[in-house]
């Protein structure tokens, strides 16, 4: 029945094999079969049919999923791709197969998510559900006013201009920093363009979760933290219709119809 069937890429995501994003590229790169046969994009399945991976049998779990908030020590890349040397995955050895919610650079520490439930790692990376990341920064030099002015106004980075964020001093050389953007590399790129260099970076809040793990260390997320989360990201669209531009619908053209024209109206005919 149609209510029983799954596009593919959410089914390989709620296996816990990898996201819903990076099921797409395996889907595209055909390396993944329904049934013995390689299907298109936005293909669907049912609970009956066979999903193979690189021809691997993709099983659908129905085990409590796996939420840990990690402090990632500065080096550890936040890849699934297990030929990348220090990559997030073998360092934290995880008994089951995770993967991180978005990223966080190799020379940066901090809070990550790593989990096997690929809807909420879809519903978190949406760019317009505006979700908060809250870092502490270490510059080069001493912090003025006027930098933490620019900072938080906005700077021209990437072919763009970051939106208005909060920015607090802390020390001469720590500042804080709000973000709902997540640009390549976007605190660095935005300091370096104000003439400073990030020497440490360190991310301490995700939305409602704060950094309370020592560095290298990971824990499960409470049910609390977990209901919560879900309720701050619930209005965030889930579907890939959601991320696209709303079109607007075309204003209907006026037309002008001139005196001698017979559909003319004279003033008395109204």
């Amino acid at each position: 029945m149609e209510e029983n069937l799954k596009r593919l890429n959410k089914f390989i995501g709620e296996t816990g094999y990898c996201s819903r994003r990076e099921a797409d590229k395996l889907i595209e790169e055909g390396r993944v079969t329904i049934n013995g046969i390689v299907p298109e994009m936005g293909t669907k399945v049912s609970p009956d049919d066979e999903v193979r991976i690189d021809g691997k049998l993709i099983v659908e779990k129905h085990d409590k999923p796996v939420y840990l908030a990690f402090n990632k020590p500065a080096g550890i890349e936040c890849t699934t791709n297990l030929e990348v040397r220090n990559n997030i995955v073998d360092y934290i050895n995880y008994p089951k197969r995770i993967f991180p919610i978005g990223r966080l650079d190799k020379a940066s520490e901090g809070l990550i998510f790593m989990t096997n439930d690929g809807d909420i790692v879809n519903k978190i990376l949406r760019a317009r559900n505006n979700h908060e990341k809250e870092y502490t920064v270490t510059v080069n030099k001493p912090i003025t006013d006027r930098f933490i002015e620019r900072m938080g106004n906005g700077v021209p980075i990437l072919d763009t201009v970051t939106k208005k964020c909060k920015v607090e001093q802390i020390s001469k050389y720590i500042f804080k920093i709000i973000l709902t953007q997540g640009l390549n590399r976007q605190i660095r790129r935005m300091a370096e363009y104000l003439g400073y260099e990030v020497t440490a970076l360190k991310r301490i809040r995700i939305i409602n979760i704060s950094l309370d793990v020592p560095v290298g260390r990971y824990r499960d997320l409470t049910d609390a933290e977990i209901k919560e989360l879900n309720e701050l990201i619930e209005p965030s669209s889930k579907t890939e219709e959601a991320s696209l531009p709303k079109i607007e619908t075309p204003r209907r053209k006026t037309e002008f119809i001139k005196r001698d024209d017979p559909r003319f109206k004279k003033k008395g005919d109204y």
